[in-house]
């Protein structure tokens, strides 16, 4: 059985690049955790702009979906320092890390502004309420910026994968 296992992982003489494999599979393996749950829960907040239902099913959702989309970010930039640990913080690394700080700080609005609003609301027994427009809004932006910063980190990283390394 261990002969077979091994035959499976010959590289013609060459040794496995064990770090890069684990680098690459914890960033894409952030890239679905993270953006799963962020699609999971845009998806509830836009249906909830207008239905009092889909109000009080994001209040529920995000306490599933806001653990899952910081342990996706956390996977995705583990990965990304062990994939980019010799190319130095230019070009895409560094472009990527700006990305990932925007989503860090969106994220840090969500989860201490937003969240504890929704929190309390269900509390009080109004998570049935929509929104005020004014929040609706900044939560608005927040999901352009969320959608635009997940799916470009994603971009970046196929771009790195195909036309850098």
């Amino acid at each position: 059985m261990d002969i077979l296992f091994l035959s499976v992982l010959q590289t013609g003489g060459k040794p496995v690049p064990w770090l890069d494999i684990l680098g690459i599979f914890l960033f894409i393996t952030g890239f679905i955790v993270g953006l799963g749950a962020v699609t999971v829960i845009d998806i509830h907040g836009f249906l909830g702009r207008k239905s009092s239902y889909w109000t009080e099913a994001t209040t529920r959702t995000h306490k599933v979906t806001k653990p899952l989309i910081w342990i996706g970010l956390f996977l995705a930039i583990s990965g990304a320092l062990i994939t980019y640990r010799d190319s130095g913080l230019s070009g895409i690394p560094l472009l990527q890390g700006v990305i990932a700080g925007a989503l860090v700080l969106n994220g840090l609005f969500l989860s201490f502004y937003v969240s504890p609003y929704m929190l309390k609301r269900e509390r009080e027994g109004r998570a049935h309420e929509l929104l005020p427009d004014s929040l609706q809004i900044k939560i608005a932006v927040s999901f352009v910026v969320s959608f635009a910063g997940w799916w470009s980190e994603v971009f970046l990283l196929v771009w790195s994968l195909v036309m850098v390394m």
